[in-house]
């Protein structure tokens, strides 16, 4: 068979035309087939020890943390009909944090009946103890005799930088009370020692009897604190408090991912 010149060329333009179509088909389909391991892609790869966390992820794995302690969770009369609630905790994991978790306080009488609850949502620090208090309950005649409380989500597990623990720090000194007996006042100092800004800090006070048991809390707000920067924090009681305290516990709870530079 011959084949003509014109034949030839239309051959050579029909493989030239099949050779640029696969070029850019394989152009298009080659980034599904080679993608770079990232934390967001739904499967292990890269250095991740688990499906999109540890490694180089910013998650950390479930299996790799150990669960939140509760210490204690108890309610604290303010004045007749009101009340405060604390939960102390502890975390165990010491490079771990949770920036946002939900969590249910459930109140019940003496007698064990259920008389109410509140929710809330709060940060948990990497390492060590920590709190959370939600102010003004209110039960009616009630009286919170048992309080519980727990965690209403899976948390969500974050790895914070080694720099961040190691530089971001806050520290209490100066506490004293006075006014036990009549207008209770508490105040200390917050400073924070390091070169981050830490916005958003919520302090907690607890007091403590001479047999280790927390005789009442309250908290404050500082809605900024500069690199370097000192303020005093004061914790006020309307009426006298029930038991004379021994020891005092001031607890300083902000989220560490929001630190920043100056």
């Amino acid at each position: 068979m011959v084949f003509t010149w014109a034949f030839r060329r239309q051959i050579l333009y029909v493989v030239i035309l099949l050779l640029i179509l696969g070029a850019f088909g394989l152009w298009v389909v080659y980034p599904y087939f080679n993608k770079l391991p990232s934390c967001a892609d739904g499967i292990r790869n890269g250095d991740e020890a688990g499906v999109d966390c540890g490694g180089s992820c910013a998650r950390a794995c479930l299996y790799q943390v150990d669960q939140v302690s509760v210490l204690w969770a108890r309610a604290f009369q303010v004045v007749p009909g009101r009340y405060n609630a604390v939960a102390y905790l502890e975390n165990h994991n010491s490079a771990s944090a949770i920036r946002k978790i939900s969590y249910e306080f459930r109140f019940a009488d003496k007698d064990n009946l259920y008389i109410g609850r509140r929710d809330g949502v709060t940060t948990i620090p990497a390492s060590g103890r920590f709190a959370v208090f939600e102010p003004g309950l209110d039960f009616g005649n009630s009286a919170p005799v048992y309080v519980t409380f727990r965690f209403t989500q899976t948390p969500d597990w974050l790895q914070v930088p080694k720099e961040r623990l190691d530089n971001v720090k806050l520290l209490v000194s100066d506490i004293s009370l006075s006014g036990e007996k009549s207008s209770p006042l508490l105040s200390a100092q917050v400073a924070n020692d390091s070169l981050f800004i830490l916005p958003d800090v919520k302090v907690i006070a607890i007091l403590y009897d001479k047999n280790g048991n927390a005789v009442t809390a309250s908290s404050t707000y500082i809605s900024e604190l500069a690199a370097g920067e000192s303020k005093t924090v004061n914790f006020t009681w309307p009426e006298p408090l029930p038991n004379t305290v021994v020891d005092k516990e001031v607890i300083p709870m902000y989220d560490i991912f929001q630190a920043r530079l100056r």
